[in-house]
């Protein structure tokens, strides 16, 4: 793996809650402040970045000392802004996304700390990194921007914080995620996941994409795309989280009834019963979707009920 597919890969395994091995022992802090102090000269910024990227988990203050210092963050988003001319016509290098997704990484420690999560989204800074999740291009530079761009924004949901998913939700995250389930590679397509996952999993989340039948048959729409081209290309661990997102929104009344009808036949049978046969958690929650949504439609049947979707305002 190349320096470009090590520091996205890195990025979106983290968010996605997957262990990452700490350095055996914090770097000192008279190593850390002259690097930050660094990142706003112009001229060192390039290799102070890739220095940071590297050792990022072994800096246990990386993120409030970024945050704090006088023209860092600024420096950062300079990294990131620069580069909005070269998305549309797509003409990014991999040498320009290596160094943009070097500085994602830093952000993406500032999104992981406690401390610093609260001001990041006051500043809105996740906004800036949603004209790199817009793009379309499947070459590797652009692949690598989007996935280390995923990895920020599933640092912020994966703490499980309310403020974060109110946040999200005031935004264009979950279209833009959509996309991305659809057509992305299969990090891409997981890290996605797992961040519409999250935003479900959250009480207000998962009222969002209910309240409308628009919103909620966009996301099972792509759902219900994406377990048929698992069923061509088999991932486990995508589809641990596209089976964790239908059981959901099945704890949603009128989401449970919907389901009656559009949940793909593939979950349905033992379509994935070779490829989950080691995996018991999946298993377990899509035994446990099948069951609720079977029970509601026979409850629905006997009380002569009509289904459908959740309720169009």
């Amino acid at each position: 793996m190349d320096a470009l597919s090590a520091s996205a890969a890195t990025a979106s395994v983290t968010a996605s809650g997957l262990p990452v091995a700490s350095a055996p022992g914090a770097s000192s802090m008279e190593e850390l402040l002259p690097l930050v102090l660094q990142l706003t000269n112009a001229e060192q910024r390039e290799v102070v970045l890739l220095e940071l990227s590297k050792k990022r988990e072994s800096f246990v203050d990386l993120a409030p000392i970024l945050w704090h210092s006088p023209g860092t963050v600024a420096a950062l988003l300079q990294e990131i802004v620069s580069i909005y001319g070269l998305l549309t016509p797509p003409t990014l290098t991999a040498h320009v996304s290596n160094r943009v997704c070097n500085a994602l990484a830093l952000l993406q420690c500032v999104a992981s700390h406690s401390e610093t999560r609260g001001p990041f989204l006051a500043a809105h800074i996740p906004l800036y990194l949603y004209p790199f999740l817009n793009t379309s291009s499947k070459s590797r530079p652009f692949e690598y921007l989007r996935l280390t761009s995923l990895g920020v924004i599933g640092a912020l949901v994966k703490v499980d914080d309310s403020h974060v998913i109110s946040f999200l939700l005031q935004t264009e995250i979950i279209p833009l995620c959509l996309r991305i389930m659809e057509t992305g590679s299969e990090l891409s397509k997981t890290v996605a996941t797992f961040i519409v996952q999250k935003i479900l999993l959250d009480d207000n989340g998962l009222n969002y994409i209910c309240q409308t039948a628009e919103r909620f048959y966009a996301v099972s729409t792509v759902l219900g795309n994406m377990v048929g081209l698992l069923q061509v290309h088999p991932s486990v661990r995508l589809l641990k989280h596209v089976v964790r997102c239908y059981l959901r929104l099945a704890d949603h009344d009128r989401a449970r009834e919907a389901l009656h009808t559009c949940l793909p036949t593939a979950l349905r049978d033992n379509t994935f019963a070779a490829s989950l046969h080691s995996d018991a958690t999946v298993q377990k929650w899509l035994s446990q979707l099948l069951t609720v949504v079977e029970q509601s439609a026979a409850n629905a049947n006997s009380n002569s009920g009509e289904g459908g979707g959740p309720a169009q305002q």
